[in-house]
């Protein structure tokens, strides 16, 4: 009888030592560059840059520095110069046939931030960062001004091209100059750094710390039309988070004559923290915060420091103020809607992860509570007018939130009672569905120039992040659980399947608006299948349509005209443009559109276009084979059987044309 275990038992491969490899030097970074730097999408890219500019910070902060250089060339390259102490270029201890140089540039874990007097406080901490930049760059290039002598060293991809090299005597100059270009290996032959988010970049970094001047500079031809970065200016901002604020406020209306900002150095020299918030009319808030000039967009432990001191302060003031409901104020009601700005410098902090996205030192959180819960008292109590307004907007939240807690469903708001609603919804104003309309668009970039561009008493907008789940093959229990899915349907207001109702929906028209590309147009059928399963009343009653952004802005002189698509742009440029010599300018998203341009072309009732989306439901018969149609496309393109979509892509195979890939 044969051995049926043995028959059925799969070849197992050999394992032994040889296939255990190491790798040394710089080569971990270039094989897992997602460990170090969070991947090498567009994010990752630009990181490279705030690693080498953190480092400048660094010599700033510690006081060596009072200027920083930030310079993009043409070629895609980034430049940052210092006139600091410049890194070290005598031979290492550990390595005597190394410079410091070297070793800082081509060792992970090496730095002069792990110990000693060297730095206070930095950004650096785990000696990886610009020996990072050196392993994903094809090439980089360092200049170090010491003692009056100019020394270079150049490299490709973490290995030197050649020795440290005295150039020669320099007067009047010190500091260390880094020079670097991506390695299109790691981040794709097109990824290129921006002008936008390096100078966004160089201007939080002099908001940050008050004492340094950083001069950006970009080549005017890397500045693509519409992008209104300036090619040249120098920053400087005396009163460092304030100035941040105000700018970002842009003019806003505000509860109160001002906002709440300071600064406070924490005992026994564990360093100091800064902050500036603000609480608008509009609600529309935001919150940035930093430890050592490294932004923490996920917050942490100072972060939540600060919520402390600003709940704890409105609850004392309320009581103080006979408020009996000051129990039930929570942190989210305190921030919900507030602009924040937070920065604090100390020494050793703790991060999670390399990319320092969250701060994670436990002692932060008391520091910060107890510098700012002082200075909170005297705002709240030296300012009346605006103590009042902020607390009566905050009890006004938290009763609205155990009210929710309670209710099964949200109600359409009312011109007496505001709603606030899930999410990042931006509301209107108009109390009433009727000629109201919500923009439903893909992520917070496309969000803040929509938010900006739109009409604030009838137009809303919810982002979305990313792509929102496929409800055509999802479970219920999925959907349910899937924020985006909840939030939009809190917003509409309306229900879902059996429980629609048209007169409780919130808003006269839902309008997607996402990138005019093949991700965009994935998105708006995404969104589609959702109305068209989950709420078929809403597109039946006419309350669905696609916006219809542009693609190419065409200028001749002072003569203006958007594209819809490419062969929009040829009719136009053998009619209206024959034979004239124009700039076309192609849109990347809606994110890249500055407000003005979007209100313009896509969001301006007198101007835009939009696209109703319907489904057949006439009485005819040949409304009812439409019907079904729809349904047996939807199923097959969104559903959950993938051998129908394979069908579908052989059967239309042969009508593609310019795949976008």
């Amino acid at each position: 009888m044969p051995d049926l275990f043995q028959q059925s038992s799969p070849k197992v491969a050999d394992y032994s030592a040889k296939d255990i490899e190491v790798l040394e030097g710089l080569e971990p970074v270039r094989r897992r560059p997602g460990m170090y730097i969070g991947g090498t999408d567009d994010k990752a890219l630009h990181h490279l840059a705030a690693e080498v500019l953190d480092n400048a910070m660094d010599e700033a902060v510690a006081g060596h520095a009072s200027w920083i250089e930030l310079e993009l060339k043409i070629d895609g390259s980034v430049v940052v110069r210092d006139n600091g102490r410049g890194i070290p270029i005598d031979p290492h201890p550990k390595f005597p046939d190394k410079s410091a140089l070297e070793v800082i540039l081509t060792m992970l874990h090496s730095g002069g931030k792990f110990g000693g007097d060297a730095y206070k406080v930095s950004g650096g901490l785990h000696g990886v960062g610009i020996s990072v930049v050196n392993a994903l760059s094809d090439r980089l290039s360092v200049e170090v001004a010491r003692d009056r002598q100019l020394w270079t060293q150049s490299y490709s991809r973490g290995v030197p091209m050649g020795p440290l090299t005295l150039v020669g005597p320099v007067q009047n100059r010190r500091g260390t100059t880094v020079a670097f270009h991506p390695d299109g290996e790691i981040f794709g032959p097109r990824a290129q750094l921006r002008p936008g988010p390096l100078y966004r970049m160089a201007r939080a970094k002099a908001y940050l710390y008050r004492g340094v001047e950083v001069r950006w500079t970009c080549d005017p031809l890397m500045i693509k039309d519409g992008d209104t970065t300036p090619a040249r200016e120098t920053l400087h901002f005396p009163n460092g988070l304030k100035d941040f604020l105000d700018s970002m406020l842009d003019g806003r209306e505000l509860l109160g004559s001002q906002s709440f900002a300071g600064t406070a150095t924490f005992p026994d020299d564990m360093g100091q923290v800064e902050w500036a918030v603000a609480w608008p009319e509009d609600e529309e808030g935001f919150s940035n915060s930093y430890c050592n000039t490294i932004p923490t967009p996920e917050g942490g432990s100072h972060d939540m420091g600060l919520r402390n001191a600003l709940t704890r302060g409105l609850r004392q003031y309320s009581e103080m103020a006979g408020n009996r409901k000051a129990a039930q104020i929570t942190a989210d009601d305190v921030l919900s809607g507030a602009c924040v700005v937070l920065s604090v410098f100390i020494r050793d902090p703790q991060f999670q992860g390399q990319t320092k996205e969250k701060l994670a030192s436990p002692e932060a959180t008391r520091l910060v509570e107890n510098s700012i819960k002082d200075h909170f008292d005297h705002w709240l109590s030296g300012d009346s007018t605006a103590a009042k307004a902020v607390l009566d907007r905050v009890t006004e939240r938290a009763e609205e939130r155990v009210k929710k807690k309670q209710a099964k469903e949200l109600s359409r708001k009312t011109a007496t009672k505001r709603l606030r609603l899930p999410g990042k919804l931006a509301d209107c104003s108009r109390s009433l569905a009727h000629g109201s309309e919500l923009f439903l668009v893909e992520g917070d970039s496309a969000g803040g120039s929509a938010k900006q561009g739109r009409s604030r008493e009838t137009q809303a907008v919810l982002p979305l992040r990313g792509k929102i789940l496929n409800v055509a093959s999802a479970t219920v229990d999925k959907m349910r659980a899937n924020q985006e899915i909840r939030d939009l349907i809190e917003a509409l207001g309306c229900g879902i399947r059996d429980q629609y109702d048209d007169d409780k929906l919130r808003y006269e028209r839902i309008i997607i608006m996402t990138d005019a590309d093949v991700d965009g147009a994935h998105i708006a059928s995404l969104l589609m299948t959702f109305f068209y399963q989950e709420m078929p009343g809403l597109i039946e009653n006419g309350h669905l349509f696609l916006a219809c952004p542009p693609l190419y802005r065409i200028t001749h002189g002072q003569n203006t005209i958007y594209a819809r698509d490419d062969s929009h742009k040829d009719k136009l440029m053998s009619s209206t443009f024959s034979g004239k010599k124009v700039e076309i300018s192609r849109f990347k998203g809606l994110g890249e559109m500055p407000p003005h341009q979007l209100k313009e072309t896509t969001m301006d009732p007198k101007t835009r276009q939009l696209l109703r989306v319907v489904v057949p439901n006439g009485p005819t018969e040949e409304d009812r084979q439409e019907a079904k149609e729809t349904l047996r496309l939807v199923d097959s393109l969104m559903g959950k059987r993938p051998e129908l979509r394979f069908q579908f892509i052989q059967e239309h195979a042969q009508f593609a044309r310019d795949l976008d890939v």
